[in-house]
């Protein structure tokens, strides 16, 4: 349509807010960056604001940016971003306020010009929505429920991505294990990956997210025999409780999970391993909180992702009884992050002195360690070197490391 990118939001014709509505603090963040638009919109009046994303799929969020937002031109969810230019246009032609936030599953859109930032990683979307519903997620509700797209379609845009140069492919979906399963197709997300390795190159492949119910051995052993896949796997196990497993609708126990830990270690022995944990989910006691402690040393990931639960109007855990304060739950957060910071830098530790192939992705803006890289498990390595090294696998020796990342030379 013409326009440009601007970093001043006095100078913007139109201003994107794009949002997330997986924690409370997001959607705070973002009503407070919108409100804080008031003094652009009174600089320029003809300015059209746009706020869109999960946060205003729901109802209660739209309605507020109704009546307290009148800035506000034009609000549209995640099904209809296919649709923005002629939102837009019905914004600047009928002057009138437009909300596009039907409640829907959403089409699978083709054809859609992408812009990508960077030219080294690229982030593949190979499904859209979930059909899990774990009772403290919002995500099902915006997101709709899953569309996979058609393995041919995913398979053109990583011959594309391989052809531009990209080196690091993410495939993305809520649940990538579910991949197929609403296809009149027999591929499910093992013979994806396969079909994307299959692809000429000297690339990696990574995928997010994985639930625990649906990976199989199948997908374990896919990943050890293709040579591109990288050895990394996110496999959020959110509590180590079973009470609170069932509670949260994950359709799994503490055993089935540790069994899958086993399994593709087995396949994998240098898996990298992370996960994400939920802290507070209501009615944990302190005795289920120290289970998920127990998993996480028995398990030892390389990173955890970890929250404070956060309630989320319409899920059905917030209405679950909650007797426990806010500073409690902090003080179990507090030790939980002690645990993981202490083990990701033990397995930092354990890399020193190591040989890497790491792919090297971009700077850091620092003079000392002015290059960054990873790990084919996807650990972060610091370096030093020229930037022409950027988009470049290379082998490294790692010289050392912390809780967050390593340190590296470039062989």
């Amino acid at each position: 349509m013409g326009y440009g990118f601007t970093q001043n939001e006095f100078e913007a014709d139109v201003i994107v807010v794009n949002t997330c509505a997986v924690r409370e603090h997001a959607e705070m963040r973002v009503l407070g960056n919108v409100g804080a638009l008031n003094h652009t919109k009174k600089a320029k009046p003809e300015q059209i604001i746009a706020v869109c994303g999960c946060m205003v799929q729901q109802e209660h969020m739209t309605e507020k940016i109704k009546k307290s937002y009148p800035i506000v031109d034009l609000v549209f969810g995640p099904h209809e971003l296919w649709r923005f230019p002629e939102l837009l246009l019905d914004v600047m032609t009928r002057h009138k306020r437009v909300f596009a936030t039907a409640r829907d599953d959403g089409a699978v859109t083709e054809g859609i010009p992408l812009r990508r930032d960077g030219k080294v990683k690229a982030w593949l979307s190979i499904m859209y929505g979930c059909n899990n519903f774990c009772t403290y997620c919002i995500v099902p509700y915006v997101r709709g429920r899953e569309r996979s797209r058609l393995p041919e379609d995913i398979l053109a845009e990583a011959r594309q991505l391989v052809a531009a140069g990209y080196k690091d492919i993410t495939l993305l979906g809520q649940n990538v294990n579910s991949y197929g399963k609403d296809l009149d197709s027999e591929t499910d997300f093992a013979d994806l990956i396969r079909m994307v390795n299959d692809i000429p190159g000297d690339f990696l492949i990574r995928f997010m997210t994985s639930h625990p119910k649906d990976a199989t051995e199948k997908l374990f052993r896919t990943m050890a025999e293709c040579e591109k896949c990288a050895h990394q796997l996110h496999l959020p196990v959110q509590a180590g409780n079973d009470r609170i497993l069932k509670a949260m609708n994950r359709h799994y126990d503490r055993e089935k999970y540790l069994t899958q830990v086993q399994l593709a270690r087995q396949y994998m022995p240098d898996l990298v391993l992370t996960t994400d944990i939920i802290v507070g989910f209501p009615g944990e006691t302190e005795e289920e909180f120290e289970e998920t402690i127990s998993l996480c040393e028995e398990v030892r990931f390389d990173a955890m992702f970890t929250f404070i639960y956060s309630k989320r109007v319409g899920t059905p855990a917030a209405s679950m009884p909650d007797p426990f304060t806010r500073e409690e739950k902090q003080k179990h957060f507090d030790r939980l992050t002690e645990v993981a910071n202490r083990i990701s830098g033990e397995k930092h530790a354990a890399y020193i002195g190591t040989h890497q192939r790491v792919l090297i992705d971009g700077e850091t803006g620092r003079d000392e360690y002015n290059l960054s890289a990873r790990t084919n498990g996807g650990r972060l390595v610091h370096l030093k070197g020229e930037a022409e090294l950027i988009g470049q696998f290379r082998n490294v020796v790692i010289t050392g490391g912390n809780t967050w990342a390593l340190y590296g030379e470039v062989e």
